[in-house]
């Protein structure tokens, strides 16, 4: 498989001092990827279209235009204080959105099958008018507008497997029928950010079209993939989609420190064939994976290596 890789040294740039989504997060990859001889194998994304029309697909202009006024007067947070910010951050997310349309534009001209996008910052908790859990611009929720808009592709898929329910990608995509937003993810009484019940389907055109899959505090593998296969496979197929994005947090992990679950590598190398499998029996085997969560550095280098490895089978 010819497999793309989205990053740029730029994303470094976002740097808010002490705090868990930290820049060594991209050199950790970066460097395990390379040390692994797969770096060289992947096609780096080089274009970099303008990404303001698409991120007022998703996010208020009035967002885009506090979020700068506040790194330009050197802000230390926008809107929560897990939302770090620093001078450079507007201009990094905005860089973050401009390598996800690139990688989108080189699956669907066939210059790569599939890929991995190496973002920072993360995107999944970003809402249409304000920052949330260190999130800027909802990278994968424009991701799919742009596909849908730019590409004329009609049904997206959105896997999110990171261990915080993704509640903003949620929320823009809750009434559309055209987008199906899948999430495994730590039970909200449990965990942050509070949404990502079972109950919540969807809503209006949208109903039905979400699907939340809670896993307990100290649930492993076994009860993770068993959700995985039993629930999301099914209807994700049923769905047949024309791309398949994915959201890809390493944070449920028995290792991270930011939550409770016990998964291992194994869990995700699992969920990444059985994604790949439906990706290639639905839509050509189209796929992207947007990096989410994953804060203990030699967990997440290693998973990202282990993931891209498969991406490329």
């Amino acid at each position: 498989m010819k497999t793309l890789i989205g990053y740029d040294d730029k994303f470094l740039e976002h740097r808010t001092g002490s705090h868990p989504e930290r820049p060594e997060r991209l050199t950790s990859i970066v460097e395990n990827l390379k040390r692994n001889g797969l770096w060289a194998e992947l096609i780096q994304v080089t274009e970099r279209p303008d990404p303001d029309v698409w991120i007022r697909k998703v996010h208020a202009q009035e967002y885009m235009d506090r979020l700068q006024s506040a790194c330009q007067n050197q802000l230390s947070y926008i809107d929560t204080p897990d939302s770090a910010i620093c001078p450079e951050s507007f201009e990094v997310a905005r860089g973050a959105v401009s390598v996800s349309l690139a990688a989108c534009d080189m699956v669907m001209t066939g210059q790569a099958d599939n890929g991995f996008c190496a973002l920072r910052p993360p995107g999944h908790h970003a809402e249409f008018n304000y920052s949330m859990g260190f999130c800027l611009f909802n990278n994968i929720a424009i991701a799919a507008k742009y596909l849908q808009r730019e590409h004329g592709l009609e049904r997206i898929l959105i896997l999110d497997w990171d261990v915080h329910h993704g509640n903003a990608t949620q929320h823009t995509f809750e009434r559309d029928n055209t987008v199906f937003y899948g999430s495994i993810h730590q039970h909200p009484d449990t965990l942050f950010p509070g949404t990502g019940y079972p109950e919540e389907r969807g809503k209006g055109a949208g109903e039905g079209f979400t699907l939340n899959l809670t896993l307990a505090p100290g649930a492993g593998d076994e009860q993770c993939l068993e959700r995985f296969r039993k629930e999301f496979l099914p209807v994700g197929r049923e769905f047949d989609p024309d791309f398949v994005l994915v959201s890809a947090g390493f944070d449920g992990h028995k290792q991270d420190p930011l939550a409770q679950l016990n998964l291992t590598d194994e869990a995700y190398k699992e969920m990444t064939r059985e994604v790949m499998k439906l990706g290639r029996d639905c839509c050509g085997g189209r796929l992207l994976s947007f990096l989410e969560g994953g804060y203990n550095l030699e967990v997440l280098g290693r998973c990202v290596g282990e993931h891209v490895s498969l991406l490329r089978q």
